[in-house]
């Protein structure tokens, strides 16, 4: 995959969140949501790679669906700093973010949880995905 596609899907999976949520899946909306953020530092890191090409499967650190690794290996983890502490809101919406993992997909996760990580992604002003955005 390349960087246009994976953007593409970062704004496709953070769709079906949306439809997950208003349909009362809330589980399946935070896992999902979770995976629009993976997309999106994908993008991030595709870009920094000859032809915003994905890096090839033997660079299995990037074949991971973690997010504080993927920021690591986008190279984003001091810019990240640098923006949370301008801006508090983007720090609580990063927060609300940092923890997802691919294992959230065995876990139980209300409506609270899964309005809260939709809105830190999609805030206009102090998204997640507003900031990844700039950087991908």
């Amino acid at each position: 995959m390349n960087r246009v596609e994976f953007q593409a899907l970062a704004v496709e999976r953070l769709s079906d969140a949306d439809a997950l949520l208003k349909a009362g899946r809330h589980a399946c909306a935070y896992y999902i949501a979770g995976y629009a953020v993976e997309c999106a530092l994908k993008a991030c890191i595709a870009r920094k790679t000859n032809q915003d090409d994905f890096p090839p499967r033997d660079a299995a650190r990037y074949y991971v669906h973690d997010i504080s690794r993927l920021l690591e290996g986008a190279g984003l983890g001091p810019v990240l700093e640098k923006e949370a502490g301008q801006d508090p809101v983007f720090e609580r919406n990063w927060i609300a973010v940092k923890d997802w993992t691919e294992e959230t997909r065995y876990q139980s996760r209300g409506q609270k949880q899964a309005e809260e990580i939709l809105t830190a992604i999609n805030d206009p002003q102090h998204g997640v995905l507003q900031w990844l955005r700039r950087n991908w």
